[in-house]
């Protein structure tokens, strides 16, 4: 007997050299891919211009973020921080949010400790510096931007634009977790004994400078000993001049008109007198 119709299985899917599924490929060619390859150092699954394109960059956890933290502060010495830590998966969360809590803090802890060193009864009336905020995110967020990309611009640069070992979103992603070190500082700043400050300076970030000079030591070094020496000094030199920038800037005592230049809250003087 035939068995009814409505019995019949369902048919398997086909498979074989006869029927071929078409797969979309990613673009080989074309502004999409070469913005994908400097940006992340591997291909995206969408256009730039597409939200999903940038959510990759933001596909991280607590712990990862804390762990990368730890290691921009604490190195450990023959594992390199791209390579080991970010392992082919740079965010910008912890970035962005690492320069936005070092702006703010900046901006608070700098109006603390102008507040602190007024002294009462100097005449001095104290006034909030409103515009410690905006110049804070403007140092900070144009340091992370623009001194990464002129780096990896540079490195690009003298591989003949091959691009160095590290891709655009590495470089800026290492960069943002370096300036994780400068907001412990920022809030022991405030504290008014001037060698504290020069000490926390000395601690915290002259290292972080060093660790960001040894985490682009491979890139560098492709050029040879002495460049890379000079280009690890340079980097050196503009991650202390950020944060001694930052310590005069927001710290040190400021002089206010008619005191004779006197610091902040610090009374005239009353040394000259009519003869």
């Amino acid at each position: 007997m035939d068995e009814p119709h409505d019995s019949q299985e369902a048919p398997e899917p086909l498979s074989g050299s006869s029927v071929t599924v078409p797969v979309p490929e990613l673009p080989e060619d074309g502004d999409d891919a070469d913005t994908a390859e400097l940006l992340a150092g591997h291909r995206q699954p969408r256009g730039f211009w597409t939200f999903e394109y940038y959510q990759a960059f933001f596909d991280v956890d607590t712990r990862q973020v804390l762990e990368r933290i730890k290691a921009s502060v604490l190195p450990v010495p023959g594992k390199n921080f791209v390579r080991h830590r970010l392992r082919n998966n740079p965010d910008l969360y912890g970035p962005f949010w690492i320069c936005a809590t070092l702006a703010l803090a900046l901006a608070i802890s700098g109006d603390l400790s102008q507040l602190g060193s007024a002294r009462v009864g100097s005449g001095h009336r104290y006034r909030p510096h409103f515009h410690h905020v905006p110049v804070a995110l403007t140092l900070v967020f144009g340091y992370a931007g623009l001194v990464p990309l002129a780096l990896w611009g540079g490195l690009r640069w003298a591989r003949g634009g091959s691009g160095g070992s590290f891709s655009l979103l590495e470089t800026l992603c290492a960069y943002g977790y370096s300036l994780a070190a400068l907001v412990p500082a920022a809030v022991l700043w405030a504290a008014p004994l001037s060698w504290l400050r020069w000490a926390v300076l000395a601690l915290l970030a002259l290292p972080s400078a060093v660790a960001l000079a040894v985490t682009f030591w491979p890139p560098l070094r492709t050029g040879g000993r002495g460049p890379a020496l000079a280009g690890g000094a340079v980097l050196v030199a503009l991650h202390t001049l950020l944060a001694l920038s930052c310590q005069l800037y927001f710290f040190e005592p400021l002089s206010t008109p008619g005191s004779g230049g006197a610091p902040l809250g610090t009374p005239p003087s009353n040394a000259s007198h009519p003869t």
